[in-house]
């Protein structure tokens, strides 16, 4: 072995990041699905809301990075477990910009896309590389484990950008995430740069698995399987442990990446990115504006004097529903209903908001505040019902077609 050899051998084994193989695929989007229901399970059935979950969140993130940069070498559970818990952070991140400082969507994937391309341009720039292969020094890790909190609150943006803003739905919004990963490997096949690629699909499995965590969770009237986010955080939760365990048994992606994934491409690695860099906005802007034109002209077919968000009977029903129920005593079944009523009101903004956008924000923060009073705790049953009784004053206000 040569001298080189050696210290490439050794390098890998001090690398502290798994290999890219089928595995890494597999559970990068268990923990993303995971990202997506653990935190709701947390938000909402736990009653933490978006404070108490992110605190919880971010001081376990806190324990395990600390654990992670103290190792010497890559080690499964614990680097699956940061992963875990920084999909969780980052998901909860874009959530209160969203839910609590109302940032709209589009600036949130803006702000998140810069931030995540300054992270990459000041890695790049200090160390000549972006390669998870090549994570083997401090500077390298804590640049490497900010992207990764970037692109999980990116890809959790984009996600709800497409399946709740632009209507499209978690299932579409999932097959369409699939369809850019295919094209990017086989760009990757046709010479794309492989760091490049990896990234690109990265940054995608986010969506990916919280389209996917979202369609099996929500209920059949939401557009999902209704399996709830319990047990799909259970049984996605399991799946991850199994995996984890049989690769700290065997080692499977502990060993040297193979000589194809790190082959020349023969091509300008930063002409490609200079090109794909380029290519996002105008693509991506250019679907989105057709997307909007559309939701703007159903949006003007649809409202009428007497109904200027549309037919809000369902919401109603659900309101009213909540109210019966918080009256009942059954606050447990006014909170499960709450997450019916969210849902809702999140696949019809892509279709209701343009409508008319100062009646939506007027029900939308009637919404709010019935979601807080109703996860408050412990519940205050006074609360719950003068906010739902809000609720139905605007509802009525904004539908009087009968």
């Amino acid at each position: 072995m040569t001298a080189d050899e050696a210290t490439r051998s050794e390098r890998d084994l001090l690398n502290k990041v798994p290999q890219v193989t089928v595995f890494f695929w597999v559970i990068k989007v268990l923990c993303t699905t995971v990202g997506e229901t653990a935190s709701d399970f947390l938000n909402v059935n736990m009653g933490l809301g978006l404070r108490g979950t992110s605190l919880a969140a971010g001081a376990c993130l806190a324990i395990v990075l600390f654990l992670q940069f103290r190792a010497k070498r890559y080690t499964p559970g614990i680097y699956w477990l940061a992963v875990v818990l920084i999909s969780v952070f980052g998901t909860l991140i874009t959530d209160i910009l969203t839910d609590s400082l109302h940032f709209p969507l589009e600036a949130s994937t803006v702000i998140f896309s810069i931030a995540l391309g300054l992270t990459f341009a000041a890695w790049y720039a200090k160390e000549g590389t972006l390669s998870i292969h090549s994570i083997f020094t401090p500077r390298r890790e804590a640049f490497y484990w900010l992207a990764i909190l970037f692109t999980f609150a990116l890809g959790t943006a984009t996600g709800d950008l497409m399946a709740e803003k632009l209507g499209l739905g978690y299932l579409v919004t999932g097959l369409i995430v699939v369809g850019v990963i295919v094209a990017a490997g086989v760009a990757w096949r046709l010479g794309l740069d492989g760091v490049l690629a990896f990234w690109i699909a990265y940054i995608l499995t986010r969506p990916l698995g919280a389209s996917l965590g979202d369609y099996l969770s929500q209920s059949p009237s939401n557009g999902g399987l209704g399996l709830g986010a319990t047990v799909t955080s259970v049984v996605f939760l399991v799946a991850i442990l199994a995996v984890v365990v049989y690769l700290a048994i065997t080692r499977r992606d502990a060993t040297a990446p193979p000589a194809e994934a790190t082959r020349p491409t023969g091509r300008s690695p930063m002409r490609q990115v200079i090109i794909v860099v380029a290519l996002l906005p105008i693509v991506g802007g250019s679907a989105y504006y057709l997307r909007s034109s559309q939701l703007q002209k159903r949006a003007a077919a649809s409202a009428s004097p007497d109904q200027p968000l549309g037919d809000l009977s369902a919401f109603r029903t659900i309101a009213q529903d909540m109210s019966n129920r918080v009256r009942s005593g059954d606050h447990d079944g006014a909170k499960a209903r709450a997450g019916d009523l969210e849902t809702a009101w999140d696949d019809a903004q892509g279709q209701m908001q343009p409508m008319n956008p100062d009646k939506w924000t007027e029900m939308d923060s009637a919404i709010d505040r019935v979601l807080k009073k109703t996860r408050s705790s412990p519940p205050d049953a006074s609360a719950c019902a003068a906010a739902l009784d809000a609720l139905l004053v605007v509802i009525d206000s904004l539908d009087h077609h009968k």
